[in-house]
């Protein structure tokens, strides 16, 4: 076995390890090999409904929405050529979240009830995930100096200060249920996992996987400074649309089902890299199972540290990423002395 397959396996068996101890982990604790003798269907009837009812499709959610988020940021660095670049950077996680806000203000009645079905959400998260990025998008084609990756940036950041703005005025003048209501969302969670929720996430993720395929030779190629890219005959502009709109349908996708949860399409692209390497064969699906494990190992803390109170996943994210960005920074820098 090479050296990048063993790292994949490597990672694929952490993984896994994190599945059995979250799926175990609750107010009544099963036993890991209770856990696998449930998932195998020899278990108890107690321990697979459990298992297969209560806690998997939380998991399993957890692990594909980090997934989703792990592999659109580290599409979005490498069609920007900018380490810093992600999801919550250039305004897609912020217009998901004035999606949802815009939703439960125009449907909702005076006794603050909804008048549609709350299914309309993810919906209502995808077209602010989408306008937002389209925002970018157009103020980026406007710009004479549309090819420098770095102003793509800025334009993120000023979107995303715009709707965290609209989000916090609309929080405060509307009643309190919908702020309630948008707060748990906007702070992510995977609580109300279904397993119709995990399939719509997986399609998403299969129907990505033929794309990444066939790209995965501009994705090299997009490294590469414009002027080397042309001589060439690569077009570097819309290979880059292109997978940029491929990382926010698959940002869209992942918050639409699971919240407004940040900073694992910054942090996993970077933990992939080092772990694993850019340029190594498989770096894509190393940025997938580490984005899905840092999401489990998020949600599960998130409701055991302070049970029966359950935290937000989000929040808990931000906490385990930030450090480790921090650990990263330094550790390239000593790497670069």
């Amino acid at each position: 076995m090479n050296a990048p397959a063993l790292r994949l396996t490597v990672l694929a068996a952490l993984l896994a390890l994190c599945v059995i101890g979250a799926t175990g982990l609750g107010s009544s604790f099963i036993g890991p090999d209770r856990v696998i003798a449930a998932l195998l269907g020899e278990g108890s009837r107690i321990d697979t409904v459990i298992v297969w009812t209560l806690r998997l499709p939380r998991v399993a959610l957890a692990v594909a929405a980090g997934m989703a988020l792990g592999l659109a940021g580290a599409i979005l660095q490498r069609a920007l050529r900018n380490p810093m670049a992600a999801p919550s950077i250039l305004g897609i996680t912020d217009g998901a979240a004035l999606g949802v806000v815009t939703f439960l203000w125009l449907f909702s009645d005076q006794a603050n009830v909804l008048t549609v079905s709350i299914q309309w959400q993810p919906l209502a998260a995808i077209i602010g995930a989408l306008a937002f990025a389209a925002l970018v998008g157009l103020l980026t084609l406007a710009d004479t100096r549309r090819r420098d990756p770095v102003r793509v940036i800025l334009y993120g950041i000023a979107l995303s200060a715009l709707a965290k703005a609209a989000v916090t005025l609309m929080m405060i003048i509307g009643p309190v249920y919908r702020a309630s209501q948008a707060l748990q969302w906007i702070t992510g969670s995977v609580s109300a996992a279904h397993w119709f929720d995990v399939g719509v996430v997986m399609l998403g993720l299969a129907a990505a996987v033929p794309v990444l395929i066939f790209m995965r030779l501009p994705m090299r190629q997009i490294v590469l400074d414009a002027q080397t890219a042309a001589t060439t005959g690569f077009s570097v502009d819309r290979n880059r649309i292109a997978l940029m709109v491929l990382s926010v349908l698959l940002t869209a996708l992942a918050i639409s089902q699971v919240g407004a949860i940040g900073f694992v399409g910054l942090i996993a692209p970077h933990a992939a890299r080092l772990f694993h390497g850019q340029f190594a064969a498989g770096y894509l699906v190393a940025t997938a199972l580490i984005g899905g494990m840092l999401v489990l190992v998020a949600d599960t803390l998130a409701r055991t540290i302070a049970s029966p109170l359950e935290l937000p996943a989000g929040a808990v994210t931000a906490l385990i990423g930030a450090p480790l960005f921090l650990m990263l920074i330094l550790r390239s820098q000593r790497s670069n002395v």
